[in-house]
């Protein structure tokens, strides 16, 4: 069989692949806190016809090798964590974390490592927890679940360091809790497990996670904002523009096969 049939099938499980990525960054054009995905190609190893040669001190020049290519692979698939825009809500249980770091959320005190995500859509549950959509509890930057609220509390705000500002029944203001924001080396390493939810893993950090504050210029935490909401980071000009040259490369690469079939059968045909 000729090699270009080969490379056009490569072609098109490539194109394939970058139009699930595609696809899922436009479903995902409004999901809070969702980071885009990006596909990038590399060549497969090249077959050499023939070698190179180097100058020879009688005058002879060089000559190059003559390689053939073998089609292409997926290089990676990249998580791109530029920050998403920022939604005014109004709701103080609303946090946007400007700049680096994540909330870390988990399902109970039994759990060591959390979960990271970057949606702060919080709710407060009937427990007076602090809690995600999904009923995940919200750490503390003691690395630790926050604890309930006491019912001597009437109302609250959040500082930019996330610190619990708390309004108690008799009018008095008292500081609690510190809502809890980690940094990682390398966000691209992280796992993504669904829910806006993130996994550690060992290409993200290298250590374990150290909690701290919101607006850390020490380890490089962003402020927390209250009353908004980081945005999907999908750039849909950008997606449709690579939805097309996708799609044309997949046409493309079927034209391909298409040619090599027709000269496979020009070949059988020699026989007739």
């Amino acid at each position: 069989m000729i090699r270009s049939m080969y490379s056009g099938v490569s072609g098109m499980r490539g194109f394939q692949t970058k139009l699930d990525v595609i696809g899922n960054n436009i479903a995902n054009v409004n999901t809070v806190g969702f980071k885009a995905g990006r596909v990038m190609f590399k060549d497969i190893m090249s077959q050499t016809v023939s070698g190179v040669t180097a100058p020879t001190d009688d005058g002879m020049g060089g000559i190059n090798a003559k390689q053939i290519g073998l089609g292409v692979s997926i290089g990676s698939i990249d998580t791109l964590h530029m920050a998403g825009s920022a939604m005014t809500t109004n709701n103080p249980l609303d946090l946007r974390i400007d700049g680096d770091g994540f909330f870390m959320v988990s399902l109970g005190e039994d759990q060591e490592a959390p979960f990271l995500t970057r949606a702060g859509d919080f709710h407060l549950d009937a427990a007076r927890q602090l809690v995600t959509s999904d009923g995940l509890r919200v750490w503390s930057a003691d690395g630790a679940p926050l604890e309930p609220l006491d019912e001597e509390v009437v109302a609250f705000t959040i500082a930019q360091d996330g610190t619990i500002m708390m309004k108690l029944a008799n009018g008095e203001i008292e500081a609690g809790e510190a809502i809890g924001v980690a940094r990682v080396v390398n966000p691209e390493g992280l796992e993504k497990i669904g829910g806006n939810l993130y996994r550690l893993s060992p290409n993200a950090n290298l250590d374990e996670l150290e909690p701290t504050t919101g607006n850390n210029a020490e380890l490089g935490t962003g402020a927390i904002i209250s009353g908004q909401l980081e945005m999907s980071n999908v750039d849909l000009t950008g997606e449709f523009t690579e939805m097309i040259v996708a799609q044309r490369g997949f046409q493309a690469n079927s034209r391909i096969i298409t040619t090599s079939d027709e000269v496979l059968q020009e070949v059988v045909n020699l026989k007739r």
